[in-house]
């Protein structure tokens, strides 16, 4: 009798192998559909807004009407919720008029005390905060972050969710989201009386992405110079990041197609959002030198952000120097020239300038920040749970330095050794 392959064992294996398979060429095929890879990319419908509300910003440990919930318009006339943040000292020497005045949402900012102590004083300084995907303003560290910022400096702080975040009207896209972007600083320049020159533009992941593009748009077309445009977590373009993402670090997304460059080809070809931030940052550094303007380009990542891998912030880093250089250095070159300038602060850990005129490009990597805990604390049954994420570094000491070095308030190091 001819040797039989038992039938069990190979329905397991198919449904084992087939099942996974069929749901992950499923995925692909909804992803292909914009509207589906946008909802996807951006998570924008992921929000906490159904158990507190937004304009009780008392609730993430904020002083009474410290922060001021209030709208504003984009040119095509989308509605973007925002909060304005006092910096804590400012607020400290008004306490009693600000906590007197009525508290939640405002329908007019400009009649408000925090808008005249942000708009009467000829050297306050703004930092503009852009989030990346997923949920609204107050979600997640976001407000710790905004913390960090304000506590114990003299920033005042504008953080606004885009269009589809949070109470924001619309749906997000590329273009619709520099739009946003540009209301907030036209918002900050027009309406507040905020020159450029005192204004950070501050971008996390998919900020940092917002923030280069808004940068660009107003360094090129407008001839504005900000303070300072500090990118935390960054990435080259969506299609690279996206190529080789996985996550939390370890679950691949598209990964596996790597296997099959062509048919990984096809697929971020029909990514709609490219946010082609490397190729924005070499624009923006070339048309500032050109006209001999001044930035401060600081990137910062953590070294185990599992998330967008730092690698990407290298990328970024030799983009925003190839718009100092007349012609191309090649790899091997730039390398070396790269580690000429660049000081090691331990393992993980250095710090890397490359200045020309009134142009200074730093890119740091931090060895912390890419991590945080589930249980902080030990539990007989669980210990402590650590997962990897790309969201602690927003508080580090290292976000903070890099807004104070744009205002002119931390020198930059004036020796460098060999890494």
């Amino acid at each position: 009798m001819a040797n039989t392959v038992p039938l069990v064992p190979v329905l397991v294996a198919c449904l084992v192998i087939g099942l996974p398979l069929a749901l992950y060429i499923f995925f692909l095929g909804l992803c292909g559909i914009p509207a589906v890879q946008r909802n996807f990319l951006y998570s924008h419908k992921i929000h906490t807004l159904w158990w507190k509300n937004i304009n009780e910003p008392e609730q993430w440990g904020f002083a009474k009407n410290q922060v001021t919930p209030f709208s504003l318009t984009t040119a095509d006339n989308q509605t973007l919720y925002a909060w304005h943040i006092l910096p804590l000292p400012l607020y400290a020497q008004h306490e009693t008029t600000l906590a007197g005045q009525p508290t939640g949402f405002t329908n007019d900012i400009t009649t408000t005390e925090n808008f005249r102590l942000l708009r009467d004083d000829p050297t306050a300084k703004l930092i503009i905060s852009f989030h990346g995907n997923a949920a609204q303003l107050s979600q997640g560290v976001r407000p710790q972050h905004y913390r960090s910022l304000t506590a114990h400096s003299p920033h005042h702080l504008l953080a606004l969710d885009y269009r589809g975040f949070g109470l924001s009207t619309g749906s997000p896209t590329e273009h619709g989201l520099i739009l946003d972007a540009s209301a907030a600083i036209n918002w900050a320049v027009h309406t507040a009386g905020v020159d450029p020159a005192r204004i950070v533009l501050l971008g996390h992941s998919l900020g940092t992405a917002v923030a280069s593009a808004a940068a660009a748009l107003f360094a090129l077309e407008e001839g504005r110079d900000f303070a300072g445009v500090v990118l935390v977590a960054g990435f080259s373009s969506l299609p690279k990041m996206l190529s080789g993402y996985a996550i939390a670090g370890w679950v691949p997304v598209l990964r596996p197609l790597g296997w099959w460059p062509w048919l990984l080809g096809e697929v971020m070809g029909r990514v709609v959002d490219k946010w082609e931030t490397a190729g924005r940052l070499e624009g923006l550094v070339r048309g500032v030198k050109a006209r001999g303007g001044r930035l401060r380009l600081s990137l910062v990542h953590a070294r185990n952000d599992g998330d967008i891998p730092c690698r990407e912030d290298d990328r970024l880093f030799k983009a925003a120097v190839g718009g100092l250089l007349e012609g191309e250095m090649d790899a091997e070159s730039f390398e070396a020239e790269k580690a000429r300038r660049t000081v090691v602060r331990g393992k993980d850990s250095f710090v890397a300038t490359w200045t020309e005129g009134d142009v200074v490009i730093r890119q740091e990597l931090f060895p912390h920040g890419g991590e945080y805990l589930i249980f902080p604390r030990r539990h007989a049954w669980c210990g402590r749970l650590i997962v990897t994420g790309h969201n602690s570094v927003l508080y580090y000491a290292s976000v903070l330095l890099a807004v104070m070095r744009s205002f002119d308030r931390v020198d930059e190091p004036v020796s460098q050794m060999h890494r």
